[in-house]
């Protein structure tokens, strides 16, 4: 190294000289940038960009959480409201049933002022091949007594009172094979006797028997009480023809009737307490 400086020293002087003017005449003349600064600036450029992609990115992804935060929070709100609205709607409807019963209560007490009713709740229904029967919230407390007879508020017939305790009764309904009602047909006249049948209780319906032998009836008359013997009030709804049948002997008719009452669904009905007996 000693040697090639000694022989060299001067030309590498020089030639550095040379550069060193030329750097400063490019940086004096040239209204670019300093080679250095230059060269920093090639270098570093692959990195700006980087930068530049992944804060773009971070920026954009930022921009689209917040947008799905925001449409989070609208769909939330929005989920809130139609819940509200239905909820609305239901009350309305509920409101607007409750109405009509109360309606129907009043135009039926209206056109029953004879009847002296106990309003009850159905709190246990049972139900089987031999029985059917409810089980309602008053009793002896709210003057019930047995044979008294049991109604809905349209004044359709659901059975009669079988046994009374302080504060609950039992019902046997239409369909009970130990009821037995005089009935009328009312487009007739015709009296007979509704009563609840076995082979009838699986269907939910009932027979009307003991008829006239001239009696004429037709699918859908409509039955009602007959009042006979003053033990039920008359005109009381039972039910309507479904169809009429004969008897083993094939002499004498008999009815299949559909109890106008819903009774597996009933949560409300009405006690008949006393009544004016109609001739």
């Amino acid at each position: 190294m000693k040697r090639f400086l000694k022989e060299h020293g001067l030309w590498v002087l020089f030639a550095a000289a040379v550069i060193a003017v030329a750097l400063a005449c490019l940086s004096v003349f040239s209204n670019t940038s300093s080679p250095l600064a230059n060269f920093a600036g090639v270098v570093t450029s692959p990195f700006r960009s980087a930068y530049t992609a992944a804060a773009t990115w971070f920026n954009d992804k930022q921009d689209y959480f917040q947008d799905v935060k925001a449409l989070e929070k609208e769909n939330a709100d929005l989920k809130k409201q139609i819940a509200d609205m239905e909820d609305q709607v239901r009350q309305a409807k509920s409101d607007s049933a409750e109405n009509t019963r109360l309606r129907e209560l009043l135009n039926f007490r209206e056109k029953h002022r004879n009847l002296e009713l106990e309003p009850a709740a159905v709190t246990e229904r049972s139900s089987s091949n031999w029985t059917s029967s409810l089980t309602l919230n008053c009793g002896t407390n709210s003057d019930l007594s047995v044979n008294d007879c049991v109604i809905t508020e349209s004044g359709y017939l659901v059975g009669v009172v079988s046994e009374v305790g302080l504060n609950w009764c039992t019902v046997l309904t239409v369909l009970d094979t130990d009821t037995s009602l005089g009935a009328q047909v009312f487009r007739t006249g015709d009296i007979g006797v509704a009563q609840g049948d076995f082979n009838l209780m699986g269907d939910g319906k009932l027979k009307l028997g003991y008829l006239p032998a001239d009696c004429k009836l037709l699918n859908g008359d409509l039955i009602v009480t007959s009042g006979e013997g003053g033990y039920y009030p008359s005109g009381l709804v039972i039910g309507a023809v479904d169809e009429v049948k004969m008897d083993d002997s094939g002499s004498t008719q008999y009815a299949v009737l559909s109890p106008k009452a819903e009774i597996a669904n009933l949560s409300e009905v009405f006690v008949v307490k006393s009544f004016d007996v109609v001739n």
